[in-house]
């Protein structure tokens, strides 16, 4: 503990400079308002663009977690970004297929999970007079659970012989579950899909919405087999991908390379041939849209900087008119014996009160507005604790930089010019 008088000194100038201060704003309540206006609207844009930013890119991060973030995805298309992206050469590449799904679990050393999916198109799922409209189906051979990280509300998973000899049987999205099953436990119970019986033996568990599109709230999910009784699954005419997860401690990078030769011998290529295949990582994805995220974040610092460059001088100016209107009382300070240091305080006080009042006006109005999104849009939007931080730290700063002149001014005041002022 510090126990240094002159701390003890200063500590009590500030917390009476203080006090002075938040009774001089009171009883100026239209003038504060206005001056904190700039400063109120600067840290507005600056905690609200931060704050939307950070949400979004939590979301992407939970988004991409949840395909994998150690998991390698053997597709035709790669995951590209450019107006040179080759479209024409990648569509006549040939899809991944369950003979080559098998062919790399028997080589593949360095993999703890591997499954192929394919994509089935927008269908509307039946049960008695409900329906659900616009789902999106999903064809997963057996090691699915292995590669994709999902809950189950209630039910299970397909069995090895379900897998293996394509049951009619489902796995659907909570979604899904609430509008064919509003009041009924959808377990064991018989949906159409296709005009096709299904025996429902599981429901995901409600994930919300995802930036990537991988929710499995409105998805349905059935074996790979099964999906033989409405596309051909191994015609290049179907979306399909072989997904494969790392062993524990073994880098995306490390699989992806042993990937690449394994599937150049099945491919029967060269050395000199080019892959006829991408091997795509959930990194392709974060990265650029992270590089967006700092270009809006960016942006956002200029729009707030700029209102609170506004603010400050408006800070400054009504600083130099507190001065002037209280002269005469520095002067009596003054010739009483207070310090220098002792008005220059006083007024820095006062000048950061008034930003940190409108940087709190923008921090509350900032929370306020996520809240509301948060519970009438169902967003995951919220205010974290270091942007708190940035917001005060911005407020105290500008209130530093704008009340410095006018408070040094003060405290420079000759104390029997100040008592003889009008």
């Amino acid at each position: 503990m510090n126990n240094n008088p002159n701390f003890f000194i200063v500590l009590n100038q500030v917390i009476e400079s203080a006090k002075s201060a938040w009774s001089a704003l009171k009883s100026n309540r239209v003038r504060t308002f206005l001056s904190t206006l700039g400063i109120t609207i600067g840290i507005f844009c600056i905690i609200m663009v931060l704050s939307i930013v950070d949400s979004l890119e939590k979301n992407l991060q939970n988004s991409v977690e949840s395909l994998g973030k150690d998991v390698a995805i053997i597709e035709k298309w790669p995951w590209e970004f450019g107006a040179d992206y080759k479209w024409w050469k990648y569509m006549n590449r040939p899809n991944p297929t369950l003979s080559e799904l098998d062919k790399l679990n028997e080589q593949l050393s360095l993999s703890k999970g591997i499954s192929l999916n394919i994509d089935l198109s927008a269908n509307t799922l039946k049960y008695r007079q409900n329906s659900a409209e616009n789902t999106s189906g999903s064809a997963v051979s057996h090691g699915y659970k292995e590669v994709r990280d999902f809950e189950l509300e209630s039910g299970r998973y397909f069995s090895e012989n379900e897998s293996r000899v394509g049951e009619q049987v489902v796995i659907i999205g909570h979604d899904i579950a609430a509008n064919l099953f509003p009041s009924l436990n959808p377990i064991e119970k018989d949906i159409s899909i296709k005009g096709k019986p299904f025996r429902v033996i599981g429901v995901f568990a409600k994930e919300g919405e995802s930036l990537i599109g991988n929710s499995t709230d409105n998805l349905f999910v059935i074996p790979v087999k099964t999906a033989g009784n409405f596309v051909r699954i191994n015609s290049n005419m179907v979306n399909s991908r072989i997904q494969i997860k790392a062993k524990d401690g073994v880098s995306v990078d490390q699989l992806e390379n042993e990937i690449k030769g394994v599937m150049r011998i099945i491919r029967k290529l060269r050395p000199s041939e080019e892959q006829n295949f991408a091997i795509n990582k959930t990194t392709l994805l974060s990265k650029p849209l992270k590089s967006l995220f700092s270009v809006v974040s960016t942006a956002g610092w200029i729009i707030g900087l700029f209102a609170i460059l506004v603010g400050g001088f408006g800070i400054a100016n009504i600083m130099f008119v507190s001065v002037k209107e209280r002269t005469q009382q520095i002067g009596i300070q003054k010739a009483l014996g207070a310090k220098n240091y002792f008005i220059l305080i006083e007024f820095l006080v006062e000048a950061v009160i008034l930003c940190l009042v409108g940087g709190a006006i923008g921090l509350l109005s900032v929370y306020l507005i996520t809240l509301a999104v948060k519970t009438w849009l169902g967003l995951n939007l919220f205010l974290s604790a270091g942007n708190i931080i940035t917001g005060i730290f911005v407020s105290v700063s500008i209130g530093i930089i704008s009340g410095f002149i006018p408070a040094f001014s003060a405290s420079k005041l000759d104390p029997v010019e100040a008592i003889r002022a009008k």
